[in-house]
């Protein structure tokens, strides 16, 4: 994707006022030619970001959320959905703003709490002593889609899903590989999801591991990675690749071009070492020599 077209799509998720499952809905119309699975990664990084400085931003206000809840409890007539509706007229994720509400309400009505304390009531509604309030927090993690308990368990199934297709197209090929699992058996602490025991070729650019990233590859995400990931493995086994399977801003790739590749997709054009020629090579060379 060229990097205007992500900043248009970029500018419209900002001008956006609502839930994020809405403005998908919009994107994805507005911009039928991009990938649908594109559209969700944009949005979900953005997400991310935004909701990074949500929390000084409520908290600015000097605000008591809790008690705008209970306001609306009070009146009559009121179908539930608040906190959802609440979320949507103040641009965060429905679950972000269950939190700070549920920490508001904990604090007023009882002893001390943890994180912890908060955590276990958002994984499990029923522990929260005002049945009003739990059923008002469990739709808020069920529609949120972007920041929260099922969002998360859907990430971590998709990247599953996609380095189990990374390893069956490694198998298909006849390509040996060491997972992570395998890595950190060996005592690794950083490790890419596969780390080649072969190395191949990949448009003339040589491959010893391969990242494997379920989501669409923003500056900011790539940013994120480059430090804590990509540059580590290049330090520790030289030059790799890195798929974000559902695309890249292409811009992404020029300031990288010698320690890894980037592509959306597994590589068609491979070309692999074959030992024994090497081997020929060598001996060719040590005779010359003599």
């Amino acid at each position: 994707m060229k990097v205007q077209l992500y900043e248009e799509i970029v500018s419209e998720f900002k001008k956006f006022k609502g839930l994020s499952r809405d403005c998908a809905y919009m994107l994805i119309h507005k911009y039928p030619d991009v990938p649908a699975t594109a559209i969700h990664g944009i949005i979900s990084s953005e997400i991310r970001l935004k909701m990074m400085s949500a929390r000084g931003r409520l908290s600015s206000r000097n605000v008591s959320y809790l008690d705008k809840y209970m306001t609306e409890t009070n009146r009559p007539g009121v179908p539930t959905g608040i906190i959802v509706r609440m979320s949507a007229a103040l641009n965060v994720c429905p679950s972000f703003l269950a939190r700070m509400i549920l920490e508001e309400y904990v604090e007023t009505a009882g002893p001390p709490y943890t994180r912890a304390d908060i955590s276990k009531y958002m994984k499990d509604t029923t522990h929260i002593d005002n049945p009003r309030l739990a059923h008002e927090i469990y739709l808020c993690i069920l529609y949120d889609d972007r920041n929260g308990m099922i969002s998360d368990s859907f990430c971590s199934a998709v990247g599953f899903e996609y380095e189990v297709k990374l390893e069956n197209y490694l198998q298909e090929r006849n390509i040996p590989y060491l997972t992570e699992e395998n890595l950190k058996v060996q005592g690794y602490d950083k490790t890419p999801d596969i780390k080649l025991e072969v190395p191949i070729a990949v448009n003339g650019f040589v491959i010893n591991w391969i990242e494997s990233k379920a989501r669409f590859g923003t500056p900011s995400i790539h940013r994120s990675h480059l430090n804590k990931q990509y540059f580590s493995y290049w330090n520790r086994f030289g030059p790799g690749l890195v798929i974000y399977w559902f695309g890249f801003v292409e811009e992404l790739i020029e300031s990288i071009e010698d320690k890894f590749i980037i592509l959306d997709r597994f590589p068609e054009d491979i070309t692999y070492m074959n030992p024994l020629i090497e081997l020929d090579n060598y001996q060719l060379d040590t005779e010359e020599e003599s």
